[in-house]
């Protein structure tokens, strides 16, 4: 650890340090901490998986009120509890480099998350924070909800498995009517349920922003299905979707199915791990013969049989956006419904591939004509990737 220290204490070129699994513990991290006072070239710091405790948290909170260059810090998988996550909030409200904070399993607690949340309050640079895996109940989301209607940095939160029930969800859907710049929300393997699903589904008819919720493994069913799928006719910023390892069925997947004959935006949602039959796989694919935008379908783990698979079959002989459709360990049996989803979404991917290289060389020669600029008044989303390109 002490070459270490003198590589930070001296070096001036090295910009990312990954230690996982270095078993570093307390002690040397705060001896990590006395170099990152001094150092002004690292911006990645990662620390997982090293037994760090509450002091290790305390004195890396102390080098983050001095430190002026490092944007990331890893500290998944160590042990700073609820008093490590205080110390580390107290350095957020002074801080004004880091961007990202990885705090997953973490044992911090709803007090942690409370202290976290205050900060965020303060903070004005931080925009990804991991807390999953953290046991920071409605408590804790409540108080990050309260965050989030102040919060004008923040784009990705994550909340896995957190035991946030619905308590936890209606606060946070009621601060996604005033955030105006979260654009990934990870709720997945809660406890959420009607109430909290309904409370969120109202949010998606007025937030503008968020672009992708995970909120698989929870408490969803048919009728949340539905609330959701109302939100999804409104909702014109969502792109990704996740549902998967709930309690939908033919009802809920019919009334999804509505809602992407309308929706332009989402471009990949997931319902694995359900209850879908025939009836919800057809109701889908009446909707994938009209649906122009979404590109990957995950339906594996359902109850579709032959009539269900032969009617997404059927779909994608319209359907010429999607390259995924995953309809493996279901009940079809029909080996010519299987093949014909397989070779149809390879035509797709095809004409996909094939699609890109035309932009691009119609790219190249507008470049060359210098005229690149006049995209912008015709399509603005193609005009931004150029923008990249160029």
């Amino acid at each position: 650890m002490d070459h270490i220290q003198q590589l930070l204490d001296k070096n001036t070129t090295i910009n990312n340090l990954n230690l996982v699994c270095m078993g570093i513990g307390d002690q040397k991290a705060q001896v990590l901490a006395e170099a990152l006072k001094i150092n002004t070239t690292l911006t990645t710091l990662c620390l997982a998986s090293n037994q760090i405790g509450g002091q290790g948290a305390q004195a890396l909170a102390e080098a983050l009120k001095i430190n002026t260059t490092l944007a990331t810090l890893d500290l998944r998988c160590n042990q700073i509890g609820n008093q490590g996550a205080q110390s580390l909030a107290e350095a957020l409200k002074i801080n004004t480099t880091l961007t990202t904070l990885n705090l997953n399993v973490n044992q911090i607690g709803y007090h942690g998350a409370q202290a976290l949340a205050e900060a965020l309050k303060i903070n004005t640079t931080m925009t990804k924070i991991y807390l999953e895996n953290n046991k920071i109940s409605n408590h804790g989301a409540q108080a990050l909800a309260e965050a989030l209607k102040i919060n004008t940095t923040l784009i990705t939160l994550k909340l896995r498995v957190n035991q946030i029930g619905d308590h936890g969800a209606q606060a946070l859907a009621e601060a996604l009517k005033i955030n105006t710049t979260l654009t990934t929300l990870k709720l997945n393997v809660n406890q959420i349920g009607d109430y909290g699903v309904q409370a969120l589904g109202e949010a998606l008819k007025i937030n503008a922003t968020l672009t992708k919720i995970d909120l698989h493994n929870n408490k969803i069913s048919d009728q949340d299905a539905q609330v959701l799928a109302e939100a999804l006719k409104i909702n014109t910023t969502l792109t990704l979707l996740d549902l998967s390892f709930n309690r939908i069925g033919d009802q809920g997947a019919q009334a999804l199915a509505e809602s992407l004959k309308i929706n332009t935006t989402l471009t990949l949602l997931y319902l694995s791990f359900n209850q879908i039959g025939d009836q919800g796989a057809q109701a889908l694919a009446e909707a994938l013969k009209i649906n122009t935008t979404l590109a990957k379908f995950y339906l594996q783990d359902n109850q579709i049989g032959n009539q269900g698979g032969q009617a997404l079959a059927e779909a994608l002989k319209i359907n010429t956006v999607l390259t995924i459709l995953d309809v493996i360990r279901n009940r079809i049996n029909d080996s010519n419904a299987n093949a014909k989803i397989y070779q149809k979404l390879q035509i797709n991917i095809i004409n996909k591939k094939r699609l890109r290289c035309l932009q691009i060389l119609c790219l190249e020669k507008l470049k060359e004509l210098n005229r690149i600029s006049e995209i912008k008044s015709l399509n603005s989303i193609i005009y931004d990737s150029c923008q990249m390109k160029y």
